[in-house]
């Protein structure tokens, strides 16, 4: 048994109830069994699986508990928390910019991911000189990752970007401006593993960030 045993069914029942009751009055009185429910195992979790994931990068490994505080402040929607609990790892590999892995809960998800959420500018560069140079390679990691049912976000730009053709092979890669790649958790056994067996299938797509970053 571990702390996390029962997070996902913990954490859709409290947000469920948070999204009927989304103001501050309600968290306070509950803030407890958020804290001891859903805070405390996502903790844990985080905890656990760094050494496992330092193992199979060859890098350091740091974690994050996504705050359940909305940033209301340019937003129309002014309710005060968030219905999911998201959390990361981010890969220290001493790129200028590193990938990360991500799990998440919501009312109606369970999603396990990698990538790296928007390139920085000198990284968006190295992406597009890349995918234009080594297409092929690229392509074929991108097609792997796809087979085992991960989804990638949509490209960011509607056209091919200059000066590259507009009828590139690899269009649809050279429109994004990031690379995600995610599916629904799924799989038997302790949480953890499920996790970790996600996180070894799209280590070769964080990889191939990292090269690319240091390129």
């Amino acid at each position: 048994m571990t702390a996390y045993d029962a997070l996902i069914p913990d954490a859709r029942a409290f947000l469920t109830k948070l999204a009927a009751n989304n103001t501050r009055d309600w968290w306070q009185d509950n803030k407890s069994t958020y804290d001891d429910q859903l805070k405390a195992p996502a903790l844990a979790l985080l905890d656990d699986l760094c050494a496992p994931l330092s193992k199979l990068t060859e890098s350091p490994v740091t974690s994050k508990l996504f705050r359940p505080h909305r940033d209301v402040r340019f937003s129309k929607d002014k309710t005060p928390y968030n219905t999911h609990l998201h959390m990361m790892w981010q890969v220290e590999a001493g790129a200028p910019q590193n990938p990360v892995f991500f799990f998440g809960v919501g009312l109606d998800y369970v999603t396990t991911g990698a990538g790296m959420m928007g390139f920085d500018k000198p990284v968006l560069m190295n992406w597009r000189k890349m995918v234009d140079l080594d297409t092929k390679r690229i392509a074929g990691i991108v097609g792997e990752v796809k087979d085992q049912g991960f989804n990638f976000r949509d490209p960011a730009l509607k056209r091919v970007p200059p000066p590259f053709d507009k009828d590139h092979p690899a269009g649809d890669l050279l429109r994004m401006k990031g690379v995600t790649a995610s599916r629904e958790l799924k799989g038997k056994g302790p949480l953890k593993d499920q996790i970790l067996d996600t996180f070894r299938s799209l280590w070769p797509l964080n990889k191939l960030l990292i090269s690319i970053a240091e390129a």
